[in-house]
């Protein structure tokens, strides 16, 4: 409590200094019509997320990427990893993919129910996919963001901004389907009403059938949003958005890392990329509801209120197998079958913030006072007993449906995570700023097993030097808090939450936009978190200090008329730092690649009109498959080949596209992490139509 009146009075005694607003012009309500980059573009020219809203990246002084509408499109883009898989650093952790993407950035697990944001705000809950087609872009804000968020991990926070009616209307229609059978319609319809244009609507709708290739896989998805606003008057403007979403599929089974013998695991051979050892009964069931509500008011030309509300809640029945390997030369062992059901995620968020512009001397300062509030609660639902069936790696038999009785009772937790926070973007000349922020934080964390409780204070600076408008260096220290994790359910004290804990972060940047629009961009950090890890008992336990080290180069526009770019590269340099466990003291950290980078490229040829060429070439380094280092899956490299055409049918813009991903059909170990390994997506072709009225 004295943080909180702490913060507040220094707050409200920088509200009093003189207004600098008569030198500049007068601010309106922001546009509510975010309509997207122009044809063509892989830049974005703002970004969406915590305090950096509706800034410049080259204002921003911490690592961000931005994969614009135009990128998705380009690549078919279908999941989160599709999106991400052009920012550097991004790798899958756990599961393969089949039911939802299980993502770590920079080595760091992108925590499912508080890293990922939609529109800047609302804590959506990653456990099942999460639809890009009613989305206008995926942005990525690298390392601590507590200032704004409160109890996240330092990977990262991605944030989705949603597809709004912008000047023109739009009704654009597309039909996708691959190989294997899987297909799905979708409607993208935007309009705007009123005499004045005051009222609009996006909405989207999506059908479609699940087929990936994967025996035993098969299912079916659908999504309906909207995204609707109005500006009541120049001062006053609102904002809903509402997604439903929903997908059935068979999951895929998760492979479980063999003994280690003397320090050291040896892994099996890749199974066939088309293979599951689950069958098609045992079903991932999942539904999501998303609900955002802001509401903006212009105060007068200096100030400004936003006031949000929003709701999410994931429920899902799961019936989920990992195989254990006794034998690595004939590939028998054991599939363990858990079931669950009624398994329920829900996250109310709100957010009171207050923004302007002051004067104090020489200073300029735009400086932003709110309160969030997050509360997250969850019900584990009624499970059986797992069960164990004869099964083989290379050669996998159909299991018959089983039918466990459910005895267990469904346990809960709840947490309440809520601070205070100050910021201030200072404009110390023409060349220089600095940005200075405060947390106040309250957290509570309930379970059956657990209850932690912390009140701490985490800051925010930077210092930025522009030498001219298109080129910024800047140095940045963040304090960011987290939440350890919660115990998975293969370990001794599943669902325990661990205590929260504190992580540093130091970065050193530089970002300029060169050529006709191409931002570059460079930095080195260093990363200081509390680690995990499982102890001889099988409890997922705190382990000591974790460091984090690197350097991240992107780059991201167009060359030329012709040609758009993405790119990006990582150097890490990762270490746990824990000198009383020697069997993971200097060691790197599970899951964690040296390397990582990404290559996407498209060229749009003039002597055909309409036609564009793309390829893609992503790779991910070699990772340990856990703490100690006992073995490493091998590092990848997928290609993708791609080819779209734009003409007029009938009067109608008309595309015509085609992608062909892991188009060498490679055969590789994906995934790493929490004692599993898994194997990556095969081939896969995506025919896809889009015609526009």
């Amino acid at each position: 409590m004295p943080l909180r009146r702490t913060a507040l009075a220094f707050s409200l005694a920088a509200i009093h200094f003189p207004s600098v607003h008569a030198q500049t012009a007068p601010a309106e309500l922001a546009p509510v019509d975010v309509t997207g980059e122009r044809a063509g573009s892989y830049k974005s020219s703002s970004v969406q997320v915590g305090t950096f809203r509706d800034l410049a990246p080259l204002d921003v002084p911490q690592t961000s990427n931005v994969v614009t509408r135009e990128v998705l499109d380009a690549q078919a883009a279908s999941g989160l990893f599709d999106a991400l898989r052009n920012t550097a650093g991004v790798t899958r952790s756990q599961l393969t993919g089949s039911t939802y993407d299980n993502i770590a950035i920079r080595g760091i697990l992108v925590e499912n129910r508080g890293n990922y944001r939609l529109n800047g705000s609302l804590p959506i809950i990653n456990l099942i996919d999460v639809p890009l087609e009613n989305k206008e872009r995926a942005e990525v804000l690298k390392g601590a963001s507590s200032l704004y968020y409160g109890f996240v991990p330092p990977s990262g926070i991605v944030n989705l901004v949603t597809r709004r009616a912008g000047r023109q209307d739009v009704s654009n229609f597309a039909v996708t389907a691959n190989q294997y059978g899987g297909a799905s319609v979708h409607a993208d319809i935007g309009r705007r009403f009123g005499d004045a244009q005051q009222f609009g609507a996006r909405v989207n709708l999506v059908e479609g059938r699940e087929e990936t290739g994967i025996a035993n896989y098969g299912g079916s998805r659908r999504l309906a949003s909207a995204a609707l606003d109005f500006r009541a008057s120049r001062d006053l403007g609102f904002r809903l958005d509402l997604e439903h979403y929903r997908k059935e599929v068979s999951e895929q089974a998760a492979i479980r890392l063999p003994a280690a013998s003397s320090g050291r695991i040896v892994l099996p051979a890749v199974p066939d990329n088309r293979q599951n050892l689950a069958s098609e009964w045992q079903k991932y069931d999942a539904q999501a509801t998303n609900l955002l509500f802001r509401t903006d008011y212009s105060i007068n030309d200096n100030w400004s209120l936003l006031l949000e509300a929003g709701k999410a809640r994931t429920e899902r029945d799961r019936h989920f197998s990992e195989f254990r390997n006794d034998s690595l030369a004939s590939g028998n062992g054991t599939l363990l079958n858990y079931f669950a059901r009624g398994q329920a995620y829900e996250n109310e968020n709100y957010r009171a913030e207050i923004t302007g512009r002051l004067a104090t001397g020489p200073l300029a300062h735009e400086v932003s006072l709110g309160y969030n509030l997050n509360r997250r609660s969850s019900e584990s639902g009624t499970s059986a007993t797992p069960i164990g069936v004869a099964q083989n790696l290379y050669d996998p038999v159909s299991i018959a449906r089983l039918s466990p009785a459910y005895t267990v009772p469904s346990t809960g937790s709840e947490i309440r995570d809520a601070g205070w926070y100050l910021s201030d973007r200072i404009q110390i000349s023409e060349r220089w700023q600095a940005m200075a922020g405060l947390r106040s934080s309250s957290y509570r964390s309930t379970s059956t097993s657990a209850r932690y409780q912390a009140d701490d204070l985490t800051p925010s600076l930077s210092l930025m030097f522009k030498p001219n408008p298109r080129t910024s260096v800047y140095a940045s220290y963040i304090e960011g808090l987290e939440e350890s994790g919660q115990a998975p359910l293969n370990r001794a004290n599943a669902g325990e939450w661990l205590a929260p804990a504190v992580a540093k972060q130091k970065e050193i940047g530089a970002k300029a936009e060169v050529a006709q629009g191409v931002l570059l961009q460079a930095a080195w950090f260093d990363i200081r978190r509390p680690s995990t890890a499982v102890d001889a008992a099988n409890r997922f336990v705190l382990n000591g200090l974790a460091e984090y080290k690197g350097v991240e180069l992107a780059a991201s526009g167009e060359i030329g008329r012709d040609l758009s770019v993405i790119a990006s590269a990582l150097l890490l340099d990762a270490s746990q730092r824990n000198e009383q466990n020697p069997a993971t003291y200097g060691k790197t950290p599970e899951n964690t690649p040296r390397r990582t980078a990404s290559l996407f490229a498209e060229y749009r040829l003039r002597q055909v009109p309409g036609l564009a060429v793309s390829g893609g070439l992503f790779y991910v380094g070699s990772r340990p498959v856990n703490n100690e280092n006992q073995a490493s899956i091998g590092g990848y490299a997928t290609l993708s080949l791609g080819a779209r055409y734009s003409t007029r049918i009938a009067g109608k813009p008309t595309t015509f596209q085609a992608v062909l991903d892991n188009a060498t059909d490679r055969n590789y170990w994906s995934t790493a992490g929490n004692g599993y390994i898994g194997v990556g997506a095969p081939r896969t072709l995506k025919l896809l139509a889009r015609v526009s009225f």
